[in-house]
């Protein structure tokens, strides 16, 4: 009964696969875990973590895995590596800010007072555009 699924098997699983739509991206036809007859989730290290990604990342993943030739699970980990990276670094920033203003060394601009220099300068551009 399996072994005819299990010799056809492929990454479907002796299925075909599913006709896919013009700018649909599916799953890449390679095995990255190797067997295919019991292969593990493809990002095999969140095992166990709960975590899970939707449908539309998920393909922006395999998009990426099929690009590169790099495992998903090293693709995802760069990935969040610079996003807490950079999380950190604007975390400092805002930090900064907060601190330059509560310390009296920066003082806040009122809305109104933004909003009109924006309104002198755009109105200075237009009329400073040849053929105007």
């Amino acid at each position: 009964m399996g072994g005819a699924a299990a010799s056809s098997g492929g990454a479907y699983g002796g299925r075909p696969p599913a006709p896919v739509s013009p700018g649909v991206i599916r799953e890449p036809d390679f095995e990255p875990f190797g067997s295919p007859v019991a292969s593990p989730p493809v990002f095999a290290y969140l095992e166990g973590h709960g975590s899970t990604f939707p449908p539309h990342l998920q393909a922006r993943i395999y998009q990426l895995v099929i690009e590169t030739g790099r495992a998903p699970d090293k693709l995802v980990q760069d990935a969040m590596a610079g996003y807490i990276a950079e999380l950190a670094e604007t975390r400092e920033m805002l930090n900064s800010r907060y601190d330059d203003q509560k310390s009296g060394r920066v003082k806040p601009i009122p809305g109104d007072e933004v909003e009109a220099n924006f309104r002198e300068k755009s109105a200075a551009a237009r009329r400073s555009q040849p053929g105007s």
